[in-house]
């Protein structure tokens, strides 16, 4: 019999599998069926993201006082019906920027209320000895699925169009429902004692020290990493003139890193100590931005591209896990959904200004130099992280342990 645990992280594999496999997929829909300009590509991803997390706002409260299964299984429903209205406008000729820029909306909105209950699901589902080792799972499942989706995804785009992979990613998040129908246990209700405002969640991390400078460094340097993303696509596929299937295994190869560094996080958490794990990866993620502005045609532009994001992916994957930890860890079981939709919510509205104004400078600084300033500016979020460690005893000083107790259905009552 599947534990809760395990239906959990297979709907999660599933979905993440698929949009792996639609990587990058509304840019590359614009600009190879849309002949969209650079400008307009950045608007795809800025107001997709910045609509999308305003949209969500509201959605905090709302999943923080229901059952979070049900929430999770229409979150995946929701985003499957908005990405195949895609393939169903592009065989019929109609299809526009502006759909892309509304399904990319629904799609954002579904997505921040989906990781709010899911994150308050796992806190409740796992015991908290075993909360690191649950989130390196996902993360080595994150970093398998963006190993394998981008050159497949890749090559059905150049046999088939872009449009495909979109199919295959609603798929998944058909799939993902399935899955999670199957998860019999559910949180007890319990009377809820701090009030319901949709600025709860900004307000715990407001007064959570500790929380707010892990809150600030990473929005911060999600926007820095993302904000030229569309311009990378831009540089590669029409400047330079890679193919889509090198564009995927340019970005899919040094996800192994991100394997790596996910199947680090326990042991060196219980070696180091999970602050330090932090500062440490937090600090060496930084510091791989710039080089992609130096990108050339060819096998060495290639290379170069894989050397990079290999070692801020291997970064990445040791650092993300670990925060994930300590951010369930501070926050309380009545305040999980609210705090994750909050910070959601922040990080996609700061991807989302962050690309406009890139796209804004690209048309000022050119393609490469918008790129190089956000490397540039990477350099000094390390400044953010929280230095001192606030923990008196650390919740992941004990041993590493290898192997994850399901433990659903002692914690069904």
């Amino acid at each position: 019999m599947v534990s809760g645990f395990g239906r959990l992280w297979t709907a999660y594999a599933i979905s993440t599998l698929g949009t792996w496999l639609a990587f990058d997929a509304f840019p590359l829909i614009a600009i190879l069926a849309l002949d969209a300009t650079p400008a307009q590509v950045s608007l795809l991803a800025a107001a997709g993201l910045a609509v999308g997390a305003v949209v969500a706002v509201p959605l905090g409260p709302w999943v923080e006082f229901r059952r979070k299964r049900p929430v999770l299984v229409a979150m995946d429903l929701v985003r499957c019906a908005a990405l195949l209205t895609v393939p169903v406008a592009y065989a019929l000729g109609l299809l526009t920027l502006a759909q892309l820029i509304v399904v990319s909306v629904v799609t954002a909105a579904a997505d921040i209320a989906f990781t709010a209950a899911s994150g308050a699901f796992l806190k409740w589902l796992v015991p908290p000895d075993q909360l690191l080792r649950a989130n390196a799972r996902f993360e080595s499942t994150t970093w398998t699925a963006t190993v394998l989706g981008p050159p497949a995804g890749g090559a059905a785009i150049g046999l088939f169009g872009p449009v495909l992979t979109v199919v295959l990613n609603a798929t998944s998040f058909l799939l993902s429902a399935t899955a999670l129908r199957g998860i019999k246990s559910e949180p007890p209700k319990k009377p809820i004692k701090t009030d319901k405002s949709v600025l709860g969640g900004w307000r715990f991390i407001v007064r959570t020290p500790r929380l707010r400078r892990l809150f600030l460094n990473v929005i911060t340097v999600n926007a820095l990493i993302m904000a030229p993303a569309p311009l990378l696509a831009v540089l590669m596929l029409r400047t330079l003139e890679f193919p889509p299937w090198q564009y995927g295994l340019a970005f899919a190869v040094p996800c192994l890193g991100g394997l790596l560094g996910s199947r680090l996080a326990g042991p060196m958490v219980a070696k180091l100590g999970r602050h330090r794990v932090l500062i440490l990866a937090g600090t060496l993620r930084a510091c791989w931005g710039l080089g992609l502005a130096l990108i050339v045609p060819g096998p060495a532009g290639l290379a170069l591209v894989m050397i990079v994001e290999f070692g801020l992916i291997t970064c990445a994957g040791l650092f993300n896990p670990v925060l994930a930890t300590e951010r369930l860890d501070l926050i309380p079981p009545d305040r999980v959904a609210r705090v994750l939709t909050a910070w959601s919510v922040s990080t996609k509205a700061a991807i989302a200004s962050a690309t406009a104004l890139w796209g804004l400078l690209a048309t000022v600084a050119g393609v490469r130099g918008a790129i190089a300033i956000a490397g540039a500016l990477l350099l000094a979020t390390p400044l953010l992280l929280p230095w001192r460690n606030s923990f008196s005893t650390p919740p992941d000083s004990r041993p590493f342990s290898p192997k994850l107790e399901d433990s659903s259905e002692q914690r069904t009552s």
